[in-house]
This record gives structure tokens, sequence and C-alpha cells, in this order.
């Protein structure tokens, strides 16, 4: 487990955000910084960030960062009696999936994805009963509830190499209809997708792209494979979070353009200030629930506690373990 905010003092922090939160904004962040980092001393308590939390919380007093696949495996490992989300429900109810015995804290119950509202279990038994014996892969934008009736679950970071571990010549893939394209382009399995989207990444359009390299044509484009596939086409770069922060520290382009959530941008140029990075991003209003004062009085107040019904987590864990052991 990286604890690295538990290693800092406050003040110290302050470097790791400077590029991108001014000093003024700062002050206001240090009281709440200071409490959490002495409540999870006192809950024996981590954080767990995904990586589109806003950079105070991702730099300062996150414990492991990363993307969905990032986050679910590091949850198995986990030591601390309590987990705080610093992500969105289905985020959540995976860390209790594979934590079933700890305290797993959502800081607000609102912190949502359009993605996981896009289907339902009773959606999945119906697909089903319309391709029986076709095999499931459910992402992880999905309810414990939907991956406790898929065969394995995936992430944008390994979703090629589940489909194809399945070693069926066609695949149901859920909820993302664009990321089931993206992933079609690149395997022979028959991809059978559902009409579900995310709200941040269907934003952006292939004209988008050609009109920011008209300004900007030296900039490196990295798109996430939620966008549309003409998008992901344009870009010179598809991949999840993490792998676009891995392009990012390899290659050091001078000029990059993320098509993500805007906090990805923030939280990558402050370990990058040899870059110059464009932000033509979106807002998740999702993730913007979770703030420092959220955090806060979650740790202080230890609400709200995930709960999944045990025969429902069974099965989802099931699909989640699977996923994980690839």
């Amino acid at each position: 487990m990286n604890a690295r905010a538990q290693d800092f003092d406050v003040e110290a922090l302050y470097p790791r955000v400077s590029r991108v939160i001014p000093p003024i904004e700062w002050s206001a962040c240090i009281p709440d910084i200071e409490a959490i980092l002495r409540l999870k001393r006192e809950r024996d308590a981590v954080v767990l960030a995904h990586n589109y939390m806003t950079p105070e919380i991702y730099h300062c007093v996150a414990d492991v960062v990363g993307d969905s696949l990032a986050l679910a495996k590091a949850a198995a490992k986990i030591e601390a009696r309590v987990v705080v989300m610093a992500g969105v429900h289905f985020m959540a109810e995976t860390a209790k999936l594979m934590n079933p015995e700890k305290v797993v804290l959502i800081p607000d119950t609102r912190a949502g994805c359009s993605l996981a509202t896009s289907i339902s279990a009773d959606d999945v038994r119906a697909l089903r009963r319309r391709h029986p014996g076709v095999p499931i892969v459910a992402y992880v934008n999905t309810t414990a509830a939907v991956k406790a009736e898929v065969d394995i679950c995936c992430t944008s970071a390994n979703a090629r190499a589940v489909v194809e571990s399945l070693g069926a010549p066609r695949v149901v893939m859920l909820p993302d209809k664009f990321l089931a394209a993206n992933v079609a382009k690149t395997t022979d399995v028959e991809i059978i997708s559902w009409d579900g989207a995310c709200e941040v990444h269907e934003g952006f359009s292939a004209s988008d792209v050609r009109e920011l390299r008209s300004v900007y044509p030296d900039a490196v484009v990295l798109a996430h494979p939620e966008c549309p596939p003409e998008v992901v086409a344009a870009a010179d770069f598809a991949g999840s979070t993490a792998q676009m922060s891995a392009f990012i520290a390899e290659r050091r382009p001078p000029r990059a353009l993320l098509l993500t959530e805007c906090s990805m941008g923030d939280n990558i140029a402050g370990e990058h200030p040899e870059v110059a990075f464009l932000r033509p991003c979106g807002l998740c209003p999702h993730m913007k629930r979770i703030t420092l004062p959220a955090i806060r009085r979650a740790l202080e107040t230890m609400t709200t506690a995930i709960e999944i019904d045990p025969a429902v987590a069974t099965r989802a864990r099931r699909a989640v373990e699977r996923m994980t052991a690839l």
C-alpha cells in the first residue's frame, strides 16, 4: 500500500498540487486535510481514490490511487479496518465485495454513474434468455446486482484480454456501447453490446479532435475507450486512465491533449510539470460529489457504510475475482 499522505505534514504536500491549486484555495483545504489525516490514524482507515478525484484528494489524502482495475486489485490486499472510497458508488461496492469483513464507506451516496444506472439485473437475465450459452462480460461500472448475473468483469484496461480469455466466438459485453465497439475493432470475437454510455466520454467528437489539432498541431491526443469509436480513431493513443498516465510518463510529449474527465488532466499535470496539458475535458458530476469535507464527514460519522446482500455478493465477487486473476 502506498501510504502517501500519512508520510508528510500538510504544508509539505502543497508542492504536489501547486500547479493546479492556487495558494488561496489551498489554505481552505488545510483544515480538512489535517482532520482527514488524523482521522485515518484514529479509525485505522485508508482512502482509495480514483484518477478522477480532484488533486487535493488524489495527491494529499489518498493512500491508494488508480483506475478501476488498480483499485479493485488494491481493495483485495487492504489490511486496515476501514476503507473510504473516493470514487463513485459501484467502486465502493467493488471494494466491499473484495473486503466483506471490513467497513467500506462512500462519502456521498449520490455519487452514481450513468453506465451503472443504464442496466439492471433483470436486463442481464433477459440477455441470457436472448443469447443462450453466450458468455456475458460486465464492465466494472455496474452495480453488484448486475455483476452477480454475469460471467466475468472487465475494465477499460483489460477489456480485450477478458473477452478473449473466454474462448468463445461471441460475447455479450455491457453496458458501455462505445467500449464494446472499440474492443470489437481489436478482436475477432463477435461483440454483442448494450446501449449504455458514459455521460462524460460520449460528449467528445472527432470534430473536436480535428479542431484542436488545427490549433495545436504538435499535441499528442489521448482518448479513453469510453469515447465514441471515431474519437478513438482520431486519437494518437487510446487507453484506460492508468494507461494514459503510463503513456505520458514514458513518452513525455511536449504537449498532450486528454479526452477524459477534467481532474485526470490536473492529476497528471501535477506529476509531469515538463508536459503542457490541454484540457478540453468533461466534468463528471458524480465524481465531484466526493469532496474533502465529504471524506472528513464520512470518517467522523462512519457513514455511509456499503451493505450488499450476501447471496448477491458471493456471485458478484466471483465475477470480479475472475477478472483480477487474469
